[in-house]
């Protein structure tokens, strides 16, 4: 007998053969999407060798509270990494800044 797929299971099958691509970090559907104090997703680029996340060239996905967010724009400034995607997350809905953002 087949062993049943979970909903998240099946989106996530559907998310990848309408094209989408997986990163390094967090998954798609990671736990930490669904945390009571996780406000925002982000896709960055690893600009630096001494960037104290990722390696560089390397392109990431992170599931970030407030003050994890405060510390990734502190790090794009500095010139570490590069935010290319940033999504607002509520109950583990992810509502994007732009339609035309990286999924």
């Amino acid at each position: 007998m087949p062993e049943q797929k979970t909903i998240g299971q099946l989106m996530e099958e559907m998310r990848l053969k309408a094209g989408a691509r997986e990163y390094s970090g967090h998954s798609y559907m990671d736990l930490n999407r669904f945390a009571e104090d996780t406000r925002h997703m982000i896709i960055f680029d690893t600009l630096t060798a001494d960037s104290p996340v990722g390696w560089k060239g390397e392109r990431s996905r992170a599931f970030l509270t407030e003050e994890g967010y405060k510390k990734s724009l502190e790090r794009q400034e500095q010139g570490h990494i590069r935010i290319v995607s940033h999504a607002k997350v509520r109950n583990g809905n992810l509502r994007y800044d732009r339609q035309d953002q990286l999924r």
